[in-house]
């Protein structure tokens, strides 16, 4: 069992940056896959980012060049850092583990939101 806990949520103007946190604790297994997905209502969620133990990452091309994932393996964090948002970046943000051995069982985080203005 993995449990997730996502911050740094909130309102940001157009252009602006947040970075968003997320800690996973309980029973952790070292090869898994770290991600960010977002969802907003009437669509289907999608990967914003994610990244692998050794930082190999993939990006969705929507936020190629505007957003960093990072992990920090000693602590069990992974982050988001967002630059330059946009409107239509706006949207629930979950924290995503995947294990890639035995089950390959999926964790969500609660989410947070994430507000864009004009």
């Amino acid at each position: 069992q993995v449990q997730l806990v996502e911050s740094g949520g909130g309102l940001v103007q157009a252009g602006g940056s947040l970075k968003l946190s997320c800690t996973a604790s309980g029973n952790i297994f070292s090869e898994n896959v770290m991600g960010w997905y977002r969802q907003t209502p009437g669509k289907q969620r999608e990967s914003v980012a994610s990244i692998i133990r050794d930082g190999n990452t993939n990006y969705a091309e929507s936020v190629k060049g505007r957003f960093t994932i990072s992990r920090d393996n000693a602590k069990n964090t992974v982050s988001l850092q967002m630059n330059s948002l946009k409107p239509e970046d706006t949207a629930v943000y979950y924290c995503n583990l995947m294990r890639l051995t035995g089950y390959y069982e999926t964790y969500w985080g609660q989410g947070t939101q994430v507000t864009v203005s004009s």
